[in-house]
């Protein structure tokens, strides 16, 4: 059914901008709305036989003709998903920045106080991949999330480290080898099929 409807929708669309119809104008003619028509060309519906008969005679085409293939036609969602993936990034890289324009500001405010808070920026990369991790679970459903995980994992131990140098906790960092296992490890469990 969703064949037919994506088929029906193509040839629509074909038909109707080859006559140099307006969605309202084509709709106006078959007694529906605009919104039925849109309906239509987006693949959602298709409309009833009353209706592609009509269609046939407004355009001079058969029934089957509506109903046939004649093109390779790709719905409009394919577009709209391109383009949410692109806001999707956009939206992904100015959180990041705002991250570590924040941690700048704070570390100018030391700068000014005479203050060395260098350490700021260390804290802001687990900070951006946390961030990073969530919204790539949001909205790439989880796509490379391991290594995002691998790089938290390892920032977050580099971090507790650099922060605690002065005691000397070289100790912190062997710790880093098993987490990091842990991690590519419980990537590797699959769910089993039954």
């Amino acid at each position: 059914m969703d064949d037919l409807k994506v088929i029906t929708a193509s040839n629509i669309i074909n038909l109707r901008t080859a006559k140099g119809l307006t969605q309202a104008e084509l709709g106006e003619l078959l007694n529906y709305s605009d919104k039925s028509v849109s309906k239509w060309e987006r693949a959602e519906a298709v409309p009833d036989a009353y209706v592609l008969k009509n269609m046939s005679a407004i355009f001079g085409v058969s029934v089957d003709y509506l109903l046939s293939s004649h093109d390779e036609w790709k719905p409009p969602e394919s577009f709209a998903e391109d383009e949410r993936n692109f806001h999707s990034k956009v939206i992904t890289a100015v959180v990041i920045a705002g991250i570590w324009t924040l941690a700048f500001l704070i570390y100018i405010i030391g700068w000014l106080l005479e203050a060395n808070w260098w350490l700021i920026f260390i804290y802001a990369v687990p900070v951006s991949l946390i961030t990073l991790l969530v919204l790539n679970s949001v909205w790439e459903r989880g796509k490379h999330n391991r290594h995002i995980i691998h790089a938290l994992v390892a920032s977050v131990f580099i971090t507790v480290y650099l922060t605690f140098r002065s005691y000397n906790p070289w100790q912190i960092l062997l710790l880093l080898v098993p987490g990091e296992l842990i991690v590519f490890l419980s990537f590797r469990i699959k769910k089993s099929q039954k």
